[in-house]
């Protein structure tokens, strides 16, 4: 088997410290088995900004492209508010300059970790669904964009080519769990989600297997915290996917535990946890690894068909959950390493 090359993008504030955990993590689980691997730092976010004045530097877009597969640690913060561009801006323009159209971010209850939701624990039995968010297109992307003292303009635009490829993504990942897609629109308002139900319409009659139904975004966003075990999986817009995705993870109790994974046609995809960079906590040792760590074990799985591995890591991390070794954040008081060092015993165990 040929080495793998990860691009590791480490971040800011807590980024660098979760990354490492992460890495000690794959390094601990690939260890005796026949993955081989090896990975790049390139220049990303606010780190990338204090050394080139851009958050997204040419040399890291052309290093990423010849990559089997990004980590990306979480990245921002306060000492670049006042930046030319944020990082955050980066974000944008690597989704674009990679083609990561899709953002796929599952949303799975651990019963070891529900009552740290505000939601009932009988209401989130079961809950286990995924968003599949179109990600370089709508209104975050659209063109003409103005602002003045009197008026701002912000234009959403899509193109039916744009909505079946994230229909694509969304119904070949439902294939493959319960056959069950919710298109979420604004359809009684916009003429973009008038567009979507006309192409879902006929797009959906080559997986007759895969049950639809239609939901408005506001109706979702209710349904998702009163009766979420009634998603499987949600295909949307930007705008939308942005905030459900959001207002899912507080199902879970903890951004802390969530990965993510940005997709594209062809190209390496791209894996992060879902939380910010977190400055209140940085340096202090106590940040959650669990997302990054659960992203790892995301991109062993959709990106390198290791299923073993992932599994392996998956098992390890619910063992140290359920033996209640977690950071602040869950209830806990370990530290980032002592987690760390723990999914590693248990990964070896």
């Amino acid at each position: 088997m040929s080495k793998k090359v990860i691009a590791i993008l480490r971040g800011d504030y807590i980024g660098p410290e979760i990354m490492e955990a992460g890495l000690k993590v794959l390094d601990a689980a690939s260890k005796d088995s026949s993955f081989q691997y090896e990975t790049i730092d390139y220049p990303f976010g606010g780190a990338a900004i204090d050394q080139y004045s851009e958050p997204l530097p040419q040399q890291t877009i052309a290093g990423c492209k010849k990559t089997d597969a990004i980590l990306l640690s979480a990245i921002g913060g306060p000492k670049w508010d006042t930046a030319k561009k944020r990082p955050e801006k980066g974000l944008l323009e690597i989704r674009n300059a990679l083609g990561l159209f899709s953002n796929i971010r599952p949303t799975k209850v651990d019963p070891n970790l529900s009552h740290f939701s505000p939601v009932k624990q009988e209401i989130l039995n079961e809950t286990d669904f995924v968003i599949v968010r179109e990600l370089t297109s709508g209104i975050y992307f659209g063109t003409p964009r103005e602002q003045n003292e009197e008026k701002a303009l912000d234009t959403t635009t899509y193109t039916a080519q744009e909505v079946k490829r994230i229909l694509k993504i969304g119904f070949e990942m439902s294939m493959h769990r319960r056959k069950h897609v919710t298109i979420v629109d604004k359809a009684n308002v916009l003429a973009t989600s008038k567009l979507w139900r006309q192409v879902t319409e006929e797009f959906k009659k080559s997986y007759p297997e895969v049950t639809v139904d239609y939901s408005y975004v506001d109706a979702a966003a209710m349904k998702i915290i009163t009766q979420p075990t009634a998603f499987d999986v949600i295909i949307t817009a930007n705008l939308f996917g942005d905030i459900l995705s959001d207002e899912a993870s507080v199902l879970t109790g903890s951004l802390g535990t969530i990965p993510s994974m940005s997709a594209g046609t062809d190209g390496p995809n791209l894996y992060e946890p879902i939380h910010g960079s977190a400055p209140d906590i940085a340096g202090k040792g106590i940040a959650d690894p669990i997302s990054m760590i659960q992203s790892i074990e995301m991109m062993l799985r959709e990106s390198f068909n290791e299923t073993l591995l992932a599994d392996k890591i998956a098992a390890a991390v619910q063992k140290t959950i359920e033996d209640k070794i977690i950071t602040p954040d869950l209830g806990g008081t370990a530290t980032t390493q002592e987690v760390t060092a723990n999914i590693v015993k248990n990964l070896k165990g």
